[in-house]
């Protein structure tokens, strides 16, 4: 079914295509990726922006879910409100909450602490401008990791003195406030930003309420000399409502886990997460001539953690601190440009997790009480060349190194346990060849993961330093064209990727998780996208703009085996093998516009032997508004929309390997939202002919 979508729409792209007259000056819009430190114009690729400057009023501001899964290989699950969890090719095996294996940097700065967890729901959608997503290993530039990166900006080129409020309000009590103030030039720019969301959730026991302050700046000293800071504040709580049995799931999807097996329900254990965060660091960029710069940033952050659940209370302090440095060089002559980089990173966190008793939602017996010293290191060096903007070619690695120690507080004598992950290179090689409309790519990378805090200290308390390094070779090949005046793009890319000692996530009888290293997986997978602007020569419509995606995964084990059981040649869980997105924006010339999305995923198996999965689903979303001209002093934005249209019954990010069947957590049934949104643009305000600013 999902490949019989994809042939449609590939279809109607193309009837599209034939049928409108070239338009050279309006085509789609080609962003800079930074990532690799390239700063090179694209349109796609496997460095991929979903949100860019202009785009970000047609997102739903409410969620980050349908904005990442139009993305082929990318896959954001919330498995209830504000819990999220990232997978990009594969990457949540070892993720049954939070976002794990993924390195995330906000404005260079990265969020992904030591211990390799990256509080991603901190993240409101005013605090950025611009998403990044690197698919599969980038560790020849960001440390350790298989899964891939996500880099945040905050500002953009087009940023305007501005103050922003928008308010959207919707089913299931949902109240969302965003505000913000840009202030300043194009050389020395800030932004400060307010976000407020709350909502009561479709089932039992899901209010969430988060607040969120950001203030960010971008100074130019001197010429050569540019200071930005990023200050990042969360205050997050979230009730967990626990995973479903299929019956339950199927009698009453709307409900919390029942009281089962000794173990009380959502309501009596009062199961939340209490989560603060706080994220500060300044940064310096120096020119120290044409063709030689520095980026420095140092920061510190520092989170807070306590989660009541069904078997007990967490309670975490996790302050942290580090640096990255990066040297760049760059040499440009007649027909070629030679860029060079390198520099390091580090991070060291100090932790203290402590685990009790829950009574009733509050901390009673203590069980463990770990101090825990988590430090990594990453060196790293690039070599990119362009010959005639023809030949891309770029070869970089990366050396690794992780120490964690744990000291048992809770036993006597106190007990030490510690483990080095080191000297682990991370090659990348990639080439990049333009031809008549079509550019071919390809590239190998090594990606190494060493466990994350949370592996090697799981829910059952047990002290697991003996767990190893996930590593492994990414082959990657595709093509991506363009075609019509660059207004209909398409690109088609395979991989395979070989995971060696593979962390995947297991339940003990009380549904505790822990973590082992299962063999090898072989993954493989195709993602194709196309997007294409249809222009027509109407007086009411300005235009239509198309964009799909497809994803197939057959991601299988190898020799990997429990006890007497092999699960060679089994269907990896929680990957579904097809997804498929399209959405379709159509804007007036008068302001108006209706945009629909349309989100399948395949079947997912829920357990390491294939015996459990959850069925296939599809989502139907859609919104009609109204926007005034962006040029104007006063824009207003009004509009209504909907997700879920077609009411499915569907678990949005379920539990693997789960004690007595328990994998589904259900998401929201039909819902509805509308919003209004105004903003007052300084910069539009003239003078004595001159541009204003604040």
């Amino acid at each position: 079914m999902l490949k019989f979508y994809a042939i449609v729409i590939a279809l109607l792209l193309c009837r599209f295509a034939v049928a409108q007259k070239a338009d050279s000056t309006s085509t789609l819009q080609e962003v800079v990726v930074t990532a690799f430190e390239q700063n090179r114009v694209v349109n796609s690729g496997t460095i991929v922006k979903i949100l860019q400057p202009g785009a970000a009023d047609m997102q739903n501001k409410i969620s980050l879910v349908t904005a990442f899964n139009s993305i082929a290989g990318v896959r954001l699950e919330e498995r209830s409100p504000g819990s999220y969890r990232l997978n990009l090719r594969g990457s949540t095996l070892r993720s049954p909450f939070g976002v794990r294996n993924v390195k995330v940097y906000w404005n260079d700065i990265p969020v992904t602490d030591p211990g390799g967890n990256t509080y991603f729901n901190q993240f409101a959608f005013n605090n950025f401008s611009s998403i990044e997503i690197i698919k599969g290993p980038a560790g020849s530039m960001y440390g350790a990791g298989t899964g891939g990166a996500v880099l945040i900006h905050s500002f953009s080129n087009n940023t305007v003195p501005a103050v922003k409020f928008e308010y959207i309000g919707g089913s299931y009590g949902l109240q969302n406030v965003l505000s913000s103030v840009n202030y300043g030039t194009a050389k020395n720019q800030g932004v400060i930003s307010f976000a407020h969301n709350e909502s009561d959730g479709y089932r039992n026991h899901t209010q969430s309420k988060k607040d969120n302050f950001s203030y960010c700046t971008q100074n130019n000293i001197t010429g050569k000399q540019q200071i930005n800071t990023s200050i990042l504040y969360t205050n997050l709580y979230y009730q967990t409502p626990g995973a479903l049995t299929l019956n339950e799931y199927r009698l009453a999807p709307h409900q919390a886990r029942p009281a089962a097996g000794g173990f009380p329900d959502a309501d009596a254990a009062h199961a939340a997460i209490y989560q603060k965060t706080f994220t500060a660091g300044v940064s310096q960029v120096y020119h120290f001539s044409d063709a030689i710069k520095n980026t420095t940033i140092l920061y510190g952050s520092f989170a807070q953690f306590k989660n009541p659940t069904f078997r007990n209370y967490e309670c975490r302090i996790e302050p942290s601190f580090g640096g990255r440095t990066t040297f760049s060089y760059t040499r440009k002559n007649n027909t070629m440009v030679t860029r060079l980089v390198a520099g390091a990173e580090f991070q060291q966190g100090y932790f203290n997790i402590q685990t009790a008793k829950n009574k009733n939602g509050t901390p009673d017996t203590l069980q463990t009480n770990d101090d825990v010293h988590f430090g990594n290191a990453s060196f790293f060096a690039q070599a990119d060349i362009s010959i005639h903007d023809d030949w891309i070619i770029t070869a970089g690695a990366s050396i690794n190194t992780t120490k964690v120690g744990f000291t048992r507080l809770s036993t006597y004598p106190v007990a030490d346990q510690k483990r080095t992950y080191k000297n682990e290179i991370s090659p990348r090689i990639a080439i990049e060849k333009k031809l008549s409309g079509t550019t071919v790519f390809g590239s190998i990378s090594k990606g190494f993961s060493p466990p994350t805090t949370a592996e090697l200290l799981p829910n059952t308390g047990v002290i697991s330093t003996f767990l190893e390094a996930e590593e492994g070779i990414n082959y990657e090949a595709g093509l991506r064209s363009s075609f019509l005046h660059n207004r209909l793009h398409t690109e088609l890319t395979g991989f395979y990727f070989r995971l060696n000692h593979a962390l995947v996530t297991r339940k003990d009888s009380s549904n505790a998780d822990y973590y082992v290293n299962a063999g090898n997986i072989n993954q493989k997978g195709a993602e194709a996208n196309a997007d294409y602007a249809l222009l027509p020569h109407s007086h009411f419509l300005k235009s239509i703009y198309f964009q799909s995606s497809y994803t197939y995964f057959h991601f299988k084990y190898g020799d990997y085996s429990k006890g007497t059981a092999s699960y060679m040649g089994k269907t990896v869980p929680g990957i579904p093998t097809g997804t498929f997105s399209f959405i379709v924006n159509i804007q007036s010339r008068s302001g108006f516009y209706l945009n629909n999305n349309f989100y399948t995923a395949g079947k997912i198996f829920l357990d390491d032997g294939n015996t459990a999965a959850a069925n296939a689903y599809h989502l139907w979303g859609g919104r009609v508004g109204y926007k005034t001209p962006a040029q104007r002093v006063w824009v207003y934005h009004f509009y209504a929309g909907a997700d879920n249209l077609l009411n499915e019954t569907y678990s949005l990010g379920n539990d693997f390997n789960a004690a007595g069947g328990r994998y589904y957590n259900t998401a929201a049934k039909r819902n509805f939202y509308a919003g209004i949104a105004m903003q007052w643009n300084a910069a539009t305000q003239k003078n004595a002919g001159k541009t204003k600013s604040f």
